[in-house]
C-alpha cells in the first residue's frame, strides 16, 4: 500500500510484484492512514488480512502461525502477537512499560480486562478475518486512533481476540512517526475514543461513577465523562492533600468513602507504576468484580 509517497517506494514496490507474483499494489495520493487501509483492504483477495508497517521487521514465520491459528480457532475474530521495540536507542521508560505490558496480555479475558488502558493488540501484529472487518464497518476516520476505533468496537459487537504468546514483529520507535506527532493519535484523541465507547456500551446503566485518581489520569478522564454526558459523582484519592478538597466540582474521598456512594461504579486512572495492580487489589479485597463494578482505565 503506498500512500502518496514522494520518494523511490513505487519503484520498489513494482520490483517486489515482478519477483513475487503473490504481491499486489495498490496506490492513494495520500489519503491518511484510514482511508489507506480500507483501500488495501478492499484489494486483498484473502480471507484472513495481516497488518504491518514498512519500517517493522516480521518473524519469517509471523504469517504462517497467526494464519495456522485463527484457522484452528473459528470462535475467534482476530489475533497479535507479542512485540519487540527497537532500536535501543529510541526505545524509552514509556515504551518498555508499554511493550511490558502488552507481551503479558494473551487470553480474550486479558484483552477485556484491559481494553480502555491502551490498544490491547498492536497494530502492525494484527491478523483479522476479513468478514469481520467488513462487518465491522472497516476502518474510520473519527479524528482518533483507527486501530483502537477498530479493536474497541469489535469487542462492542461481542467478538473475541487474542495474542499469540510469541514475539513475532520487531516494531520500529523513530522520530516523526504518526503516533507521537498527528493529532488522532494525541493523549486527549485516545482520551475521546475511550469515553465514547465507555459511554456508548462500557458503562453499567444508573449506577453513579466515581474516578479513583485525581491526578494527570484521573481529571482529564473525569473532564472528557461529563463532556459526553457521562459526569463522575467523586474522585477517590490516596494523597492525604487531595482529599477533602473539591476538583472540578466533585469531592476527593478516601477509599474508604465510598461507602457513601453504594453501587457506584469506579473507574481506575492512574498512571504510577504499580498503582492500577494495587487498586485492583483494594477493590477485589473489597469484593467487587472487575468490568461488572470496575475497569482500568488510562
Amino acid at each position: 500500500m503506498d500512500d502518496g509517497s514522494a520518494d523511490a517506494t513505487g519503484e520498489l514496490l513494482e520490483a517486489w510484484r515482478r519477483r513475487d507474483p503473490r504481491v499486489r499494489l495498490a496506490f492513494t495520493p495520500g489519503v491518511g492512514v484510514a482511508r489507506a487501509l480500507s483501500v488495501a483492504a478492499s484489494a486483498a483477495g484473502s480471507a484472513l488480512l495481516a497488518r504491518m508497517d514498512a519500517d517493522d521487521v516480521a518473524h519469517p514465520r509471523r504469517f504462517e502461525l497467526q494464519t495456522s491459528f485463527l484457522r484452528s480457532r473459528p470462535d475467534l475474530a482476530a489475533c497479535g502477537t507479542g512485540v519487540e521495540l527497537f532500536p535501543e536507542e529510541e526505545v524509552g521508560s514509556g515504551y518498555r512499560r508499554y511493550g511490558r505490558w502488552l507481551n503479558e496480555l494473551r487470553s480474550p479475558e486479558d484483552l477485556r480486562r484491559d481494553l480502555f488502558v491502551e490498544c490491547p493488540i498492536a497494530h502492525p501484529t494484527l491478523v483479522i478475518r476479513a468478514s469481520v472487518l467488513r462487518g465491522l464497518g472497516g476502518y474510520r476516520d473519527r479524528g482518533w486512533p483507527e486501530d483502537y476505533d477498530l479493536l474497541l468496537r469489535l469487542h462492542a459487537a461481542g467478538l473475541r481476540a487474542v495474542n499469540l504468546g510469541r514475539v513475532l514483529l520487531r516494531w520500529r520507535v523513530r522520530p516523526g512517526r504518526l503516533s507521537l506527532d498527528a493529532p488522532a493519535y494525541s493523549p486527549a484523541s485516545f482520551r475521546r475514543c475511550k469515553v465514547h465507547f465507555l459511554v456508548r456500551g462500557g458503562l453499567p446503566h444508573g449506577r453513579a461513577l466515581v474516578v479513583w485518581g485525581a491526578g494527570r489520569v484521573g481529571k482529564p478522564l473525569a473532564r472528557e465523562l461529563a463532556r459526553q454526558g457521562r459526569p463522575a459523582r467523586a474522585f477517590v484519592d490516596l494523597d492525604p492533600r487531595r482529599i477533602g478538597q473539591e476538583i472540578h466540582g466533585l469531592p476527593v474521598l478516601p477509599p474508604e468513602g465510598l461507602g457513601r456512594l453504594p453501587g457506584a461504579y469506579v473507574l481506575a486512572a492512574v498512571g504510577a507504576p504499580g498503582a492500577r495492580e494495587d487498586i485492583r487489589r483494594t477493590l477485589e479485597a473489597a469484593g467487587r468484580v472487575e468490568i461488572t463494578d470496575f475497569r482500568a482505565v488510562a
